[in-house]
């Protein structure tokens, strides 16, 4: 199978699964990067970033004219994670391929496990509570962002759930502000990595994407929630399991 047909495929299924999961999906984009189409981790990392930014503000401009996104709380949000994305971003590049695969495959393995628990319901705190916990849960969602390359809408949405008491379909909406926000930044730190990206495969692989996104909002129509995300969950722990275990042997 080309180059090409793959950079396809698993764009649509990455798009796919973050138009269907509302957050999640992107996640898909870097071991789909490293195994498939034999880019290292780092290049990855960068890459994933470039698709994230792109199917995010895609998506964050369908989901502004619904009127969803609540702006003044996910720009703070966001702002507390600018500086941890990009001083991670900067860093990613210096890190053994080795230590990435491991933090990366790390992260999905939480990804999974948070996805595969009940919703919690938000809890009432104070408003200082409140900006406390949506600073640090914004930060460590930048350093996760700038290091390895994930949107980190699976952590954004639980989290303007619980600390800011968003409803579910703010939170999604919201997030993408946050994620795309988070992704920029990181790439702006990154520089000269994404010199080295090969357009000719990122450029397929975002269309479709972007793409899959669509069709993913049209499945989540049609199927059961819990469902899709206990699959992806199950698929997501598969995949970080096969990435530690390439990692230590």
């Amino acid at each position: 199978m080309s180059v090409l047909i793959l950079a396809l495929v698993a764009g649509a299924v990455v798009g796919l699964a973050l138009g269907a999961l509302g957050g999640g999906g992107s996640i898909l984009a870097v071991p789909a990067l490293i195994y498939l189409l034999g880019f290292t981790p780092a290049a990855a990392t960068t890459a994933s970033l470039i698709i994230v930014t792109a199917t995010s503000l895609t998506a964050l401009y369908a989901h502004a004219r619904t009127g969803n996104v609540r702006w003044k709380a996910g720009a703070l949000f966001a702002a507390a994670g600018l500086l941890p994305a990009a001083a991670a971003g900067a860093a990613a590049s210096r890190l053994p391929q080795p230590v990435l695969t491991v933090a990366f495959a790390a992260v999905a393995a939480l990804a999974a496990v948070t996805m595969l628990r009940p919703g919690q319901p938000g809890t009432a705190h104070t408003p200082v509570v409140r900006l406390a916990k949506a600073a640090g849960t914004g930060a460590g969602l930048g350093a996760l962002t700038g290091l390895l390359g994930v949107g980190g809408g699976f952590l954004a949405v639980p989290a303007l759930v619980t600390v800011l008491a968003f409803e579910m379909q703010a939170a999604v909406s919201t997030s993408l502000l946050v994620i795309s926000a988070n992704s920029m930044a990181s790439l702006a730190a990154r520089g000269a990595t994404t010199a080295g990206i090969d357009w000719t495969v990122i450029g397929p692989f975002t269309g479709a994407a972007i793409l899959g996104a669509w069709d993913g909002k049209r499945l989540a129509a049609k199927a059961s929630g819990t469902g899709l995300q206990r699959t992806f969950a199950v698929v997501l722990l598969a995949v970080a399991a096969f990435m530690l275990i390439d990692a230590l042997t």
